[in-house]
């Protein structure tokens, strides 16, 4: 019997076998760079192009946009409303938070309630307060002048269009998100440092403000940072009731420099260069506000519980902020779409169908739907795989590093920058060889796949840790490769993180309205832009039910995206 003689017999290096071919060999990272160059193209050629506009003609956008007194009040506004949003979010997103552990158990269920604004609509919250407080037909308005301290008055005493109700209103939008934050920091302090403090004879109130706040720095200074981010870049709000009083900050005059004639590209763009310069400031805050995480690692043998045990109070206060923050604007949309006109009293005679039937039979109104829910789901299904790839190069990657850190980097990238200026940036890339994508659904799926990008990536990688490595070891050893590997045990088993990521990016991206005023065009409209033109036009009584229409479709995609990721499961990860 022939025997294969051994490298010390020859003297010449082993025969390493059939192995991969040279093209093979070259497969894995052009594939990565291919990959990345993709994500580049789609992520920073936009933001490329947008600052090639603010500098062109030796910096005229710079001089257009900044060049005048106007410019110091619209920078000065725009931080006013993202530092009073932001104070506000803090605030009541902490006092929830800790008011969610003190409930009795038999009301846990009510912990989800703050997190409802995050499932509604902006832009139907934001017209819900429109109609509960404009100075003379607000319902709220009319039932306080009815008080005797306030019945002199004709309008009033509230004006939603002024700036201190625009920045309480962004808070309550915002305060979902810190919520959800501080919630989790919460779980994650362990009850031997409470029950330490109140053997040391600390009260309630002192081990609140003495050691549950200092651990829950990490939750603070991060939930503060998302929420600051968000209010820089606000524009629902600033749009819809701003423009009344003459409020404008940074996101409405980009949409103003693209919106009136003549068109000033360069000027949008320009407007856009200090929310680059925030959102990187406050990044770079945020990791000098932390330091040392290490210190603030507090897991121990047993779970947080509340000082002070459970309290129906802690009932009474969820309930309350559910109602003045959630209840009370969607009742006003309620009342308004089944009226027949926007006025202060509500009466059966004035009660009609007639606006949903308008909804339903308008081609536009219906167009504009189909788009929106169209868009989102092709939004999403061609996310998911991409996220799932880049969450899978993220954790497996070992060579390249410099190629790790340029893709992580392009992949958080959208979720720092206001969806406004992507807006902008695609509306220039797209208007212009070698992609003219302007006035098809593209255009709008595209901008959506861009902010929907670092959702999906880190909800996958997310999932794809708490898996750990035991499955994807065991098939390799069976002889699996890496395809047949994911496709057989990782993705099967990531069904609730797939089903969670496409519910939020659904809610998410039916909600869309900075990004896609910018990029659509009269035949692209969606939900949140064809609201908007009836806005316009005075048609409140419509805009109230295209506003129900779209909380409607976001309910039912978030239902349907439960049921297909595994139940409950899902709406945890919201």
């Amino acid at each position: 019997m022939a025997t294969a003689l051994t490298e010390a017999e020859t003297g010449l290096p082993a025969d390493p076998g059939p192995g991969p071919a040279p093209s093979r060999r070259l497969l894995g990272p052009v594939g990565l760079f291919l990959f990345i160059g993709v994500l580049g193209f789609l992520v920073v050629l936009p933001l490329v192009r947008l600052q090639s506009a603010a500098f062109a003609g030796g910096g005229q956008g710079y001089r257009v946009a900044f060049g005048g007194a106007p410019a110091v009040k619209i920078i000065w506004t725009t931080v006013g409303l993202a530092l009073g949003s932001l104070v506000v979010a803090m605030v009541l997103g902490t006092m929830l938070a800790w008011v969610a552990t003190r409930m009795p158990p038999r009301y846990r269920m009510l912990r989800t309630l703050p997190i409802l604004p995050i499932v509604i609509p902006a832009i139907a919250n934001v017209i819900g307060w429109a109609f509960l407080l404009s100075p003379r037909p607000g319902y709220l308005n009319v039932l306080l002048r009815r008080l005797p301290w306030w019945s002199h008055l004709e309008s009033g005493p509230v004006d939603v269009y002024s700036l201190p109700w625009i920045v309480i209103i962004t808070g309550f939008g915002l305060t979902a998100f810190v919520y959800l934050f501080v919630s989790t920091g919460l779980q994650n302090i362990g009850q031997e440092h409470i029950e330490a403090a109140r053997v040391a004879g600390s009260s309630p109130t002192e081990i609140f403000f003495r050691v549950v706040l200092p651990l829950l720095r990490p939750s603070l200074v991060y939930g503060g940072g998302v929420a600051l981010l968000l209010g820089l870049g606000q524009f629902t709000a600033p749009l819809l009731l701003g423009t009344n009083s003459g409020t404008e900050v940074i996101t409405t005059a980009m949409f103003r420099s693209v919106s009136e004639s003549p068109v000033d590209y360069g000027a949008a763009a320009a407007y856009g260069s200090p929310l680059l310069l925030f959102g990187l400031a406050v990044v770079v805050v945020q990791k000098l506000a932390l330091g040392d995480q290490s210190r603030f690692v507090t897991h121990g043998g047993k779970a947080f519980r509340s000082v002070g045990g459970t309290s129906k109070t802690a009932v009474a206060v969820m309930i309350g902020y559910t109602l003045v923050a959630t209840v009370l604007p969607l009742a006003a949309l309620c009342v308004v779409a089944l009226s027949k006109f926007w006025s202060g009293t509500i009466g059966p005679s004035v009660l009609t169908l007639a606006n949903f039937r308008t909804v339903l039979n308008e081609p536009r109104i219906v167009d504009a739907v189909v788009m929106s829910v169209g868009a989102s789901i092709a939004a999403v299904a061609i996310v998911l795989p991409i996220g799932f790839v880049a969450a899978c190069l993220l954790l497996r990657m070992r060579r390249f590093r410099w190629a790790h850190a340029l893709l992580d980097y392009i992949v958080a990238l959208p979720l720092g920058i206001p969806a406004v200026v992507f807006g902008a940036g695609f509306l220039l890339t797209y208007t212009s060889p070698p992609l003219i994508l302007y006035g098809s659904r593209w255009v709008i799926i595209l901008v959506y796949v861009t902010l929907m990008l670092p959702f999906a990536t880190r909800m996958l990688m997310s999932g794809m840790i708490a898996l750990g490595g035991g499955y994807v070891e065991a098939s390799r050893v069976s002889g699996a490769g890496p395809v047949a590997t994911d496709a057989r045990i990782v993705l099967p088993l990531l069904r609730t993180s797939l089903g969670g990521a496409a519910a939020l990016m659904f809610v998410l991206l039916t909600h869309e309205f900075s990004a896609s005023m910018l990029v659509r065009a009269p035949t692209t409209q969606v939900m949140g832009t064809v609201l908007f033109d009836y806005w316009g036009n005075g048609s409140y009584p419509t805009v109230a039910a295209i506003a129900l229409v779209m909380t409607i479709v976001t309910a039912g995609g978030v239902v349907a995206a439960m049921a297909a990721g595994g139940g409950t499961g899902v709406f945890e990860k919201l």
